[in-house]
């Protein structure tokens, strides 16, 4: 049996009740908004009393960088997202990455159409030109390290 098929809308509600699990895990509610105005999630922490908003941009798996290149995973978020979050998935392995909508603007690695694009190579020996393009340059926005920084921010 080949890899199943699943249209965008499927993927990226995967990728939305991926992020609804790993949040779930750690006693915080969310509930997933009805109508696509730029926010996926809104998320409960109920410690603080205090709910963020989490958009999140789902990839079924690393494609090839440039159509041959390296294998590589890239988003597009809009500028002007009402989110406060983003979180970036890939299926393939189940992996999150969580980033403050501010910060994604600061380490786009373009801007086009009102549009922030951010990409890494997943592949080890990749050699990008510039730097902050290999999926290990992002480790620290990993959910399981941003979330316990966002907790303790919101505290």
């Amino acid at each position: 049996m080949g890899a199943p098929t699943l249209s965008n809308a499927q993927i990226g509600r995967c990728g939305e009740l991926l992020v609804q699990y790993h949040l779930l895990k750690r006693g915080i509610e969310t509930a997933p908004m009805t109508t696509d105005a730029g926010i996926d999630l809104v998320a409960y922490f109920p410690k603080i009393a205090r709910p963020i908003t989490i958009q999140v941009k789902t990839n079924f798996q690393p494609t090839p960088a440039g159509g041959r290149g390296k294998m590589a995973l890239g988003w597009w978020v809009p500028e002007s997202s009402p989110a406060e979050w983003v979180a970036l998935v890939n299926l393939e392995t189940q992996s999150i990455w969580l980033i403050s909508h501010s910060e994604l603007s600061a380490v786009a690695h373009q801007r086009a159409s009102g549009r922030l694009h951010l990409y890494f190579y997943t592949e080890p020996s990749a050699e990008p030109r510039l730097g902050n393009r290999l999926a290990r340059d992002f480790d620290q926005h990993l959910f399981d390290k941003q979330i316990e920084k966002l907790l303790v921010s919101l505290a």
